[in-house]
């Protein structure tokens, strides 16, 4: 078996990325809180540098490379918040980047990798395998392959979120937290078992791509075709060797949202928190309300993933 990321590790992280991560703020919305009968407390990684949690897991890989490693340069592929995090996280290690992206990619996201200064490579993800665009790149150039979740430092900068939120606001009965590649969940697992062990956490993926959902209760890894939701940074195909067993061993369940309650939840936390939270952001949310009878009375913790949403696409949405 792979040996897995600890505790220890995420706070490992945290020391590395102190200073370049920023300590994003924790939120509340009594509107909300009165709704559910709830205590929700909000972490706000759609403040984080890049405009996601991405950079922790990002950075904290970047920095763990050998003077040659640094050298040659990275490679990375992702549908969007990855491949910033990797492009920024490079580009102020002084690290050559190279990031693999799908044509469909939201213009918002490619333009703001380019920014950082990467060279993006791209490719159909209907008809084109990224992981082997990605593995093909790295042997030709003697690149190192960052993957956006099954990587032992990426899961645990990620971690860091959670612990954070559990540092400011203390023990939690119930956190919910995004699913994609399991990176966040698995590293917020992490933390969750060892600053709140009775907290229940619960993975949220969209109702569209629920792999995750199936890999849980089938206890193997369930690999689905591309899924089609407005949920872009969720659209993974499986969990990962490293994420899946962390996933299985300390989360709770489960859960799925549709792409109508997502909107939903973007407009609520626009009109109501003046946040911009992208749609695969709203996903804890969502499922927090799905679950509302289960928590009255209780101190409720939400990772709000990201804000990456081409603003045009962002008020198509909310008009939708």
């Amino acid at each position: 078996m792979n040996h897995l990321p600890t505790f220890d590790d995420v706070v490992a992280a945290s020391e590395r990325i102190q200073g370049h991560a920023h300590r994003t703020p924790v939120m509340t919305s009594r509107t909300l809180d009165e709704a559910m009968g709830a205590q929700v407390f909000f972490k706000c990684e759609n403040f984080q540098r890049m405009g996601a949690f991405k950079f922790r897991g990002a950075f904290n890989a970047l920095s763990r490379f050998s003077p040659e490693q640094k050298q040659a340069g990275v490679v990375a592929f992702s549908s969007g918040n990855h491949a910033q995090a990797i492009a920024l996280s490079a580009r102020l290690q002084g690290i050559p980047a190279t990031i693999v992206m799908p044509e469909d990619a939201p213009a918002a996201k490619v333009a703001a990798t380019q920014g950082y200064g990467a060279d993006v490579v791209f490719y159909d993800r209907y008809t084109e395998d990224r992981e082997q665009i990605g593995r093909d790149l790295a042997e030709k150039h003697g690149l190192t392959l960052i993957p956006p979740y099954d990587h032992f430092d990426v899961i645990s900068g990620q971690g860091t979120a959670a612990k954070e939120l559990f540092e400011d606001v203390g023990t939690l009965d119930v956190l919910f937290v995004c699913l994609g590649g399991g990176g966040l969940l698995s590293g917020s697992a992490l933390a969750a078992r060892a600053l709140s062990p009775a907290c229940k956490i619960y993975g949220v993926e969209p109702e569209a791509g629920n792999d995750g959902q199936q890999s849980f209760r089938s206890g193997q890894i369930v690999h689905i075709d591309t899924p089609k939701t407005i949920a872009d940074g969720a659209q993974t195909q499986h969990l990962g060797q490293l994420t899946f067993p962390i996933i299985q061993r300390d989360v709770d369940d489960i859960l799925t949202a549709s792409d109508a309650e997502l909107i939903e939840c973007m407009s609520f936390m626009a009109e109501r928190m003046k946040l911009v939270v992208e749609p695969t952001g709203c996903l804890g949310l969502a499922a927090a309300r799905q679950m509302k009878d289960e928590l009255k009375g209780k101190r409720v913790g939400v990772i709000i993933s990201g804000g990456n949403v081409d603003m045009v696409r962002f008020a198509g949405l909310l008009a939708s």
